[in-house]
């Protein structure tokens, strides 16, 4: 009963991502919505895969949860291909590496879950845009696939504009990983304490 109970709140959680940030799902805006996309993800994954790892108590269950919101994002993935646009239109989110971290955490450090908050929560918003930023590098020729197809919903002023290239400070990665880094903690811990 726990993991179904995993399964129905991992696939609410993916459509949450997805709506808390429609547009950084999708090639059209990927790179310049990155900080934002970092944020929300990394947040997403360490509120749900902390509060179900500490409710059942068992190491491997946030990497469970992790691919339980990748398998149900690549379902989308599939879905926007099938009505016709290009395989790269949409990028998934990396999670279950990082959710493999926060599990490895919990494991170490047997079981303690303040341990897992603040080690894994701050592993899961370093490493998280670092794997994302990966996997947007895979994508082919993305502006061109930003300006092909632009998604129908898309409001005149978000018109996908060519990132440009700034120094270190101004990195969308390193933005993200710092955001990420800090948010996910106190929200991890928020949700450990309404767990106990």
């Amino acid at each position: 009963t726990h993991y179904l109970f995993i399964v129905v709140v991992a696939v609410n959680s993916t459509l949450l991502t997805i709506n808390a940030g429609d547009y950084i799902f999708y090639t059209d805006w990927a790179w310049t919505s990155f900080v934002v996309f970092s944020i929300s993800q990394s947040t997403m994954l360490a509120v749900g895969a902390i509060y179900y790892m500490l409710f059942t108590g068992v190491p491997g269950t946030a990497t469970y949860y992790a691919t339980i919101m990748t398998i149900y994002t690549w379902v989308a993935k599939g879905a926007w291909f099938g009505l016709g646009y290009p395989y790269d239109f949409i990028a998934v989110p990396v999670w279950i590496p990082s959710a493999m971290l926060l599990d490895l955490t919990y494991w170490a450090t047997r079981r303690n879950k303040h341990a897992a908050i603040l080690i894994g929560g701050t592993l899961i918003g370093l490493s998280i845009p670092l794997f994302n930023m990966v996997n947007l590098l895979l994508v082919r020729d993305p502006l061109e696939v930003a300006f092909k197809y632009p998604r129908p919903t898309l409001p005149p002023y978000m018109t996908p504009i060519e990132p440009q290239v700034g120094k270190f400070y101004n990195s969308p990665v390193a933005l993200g990983a710092g955001a990420g880094a800090v948010l996910t903690v106190p929200i991890a811990a928020l949700g450990a304490k309404l767990n106990t």
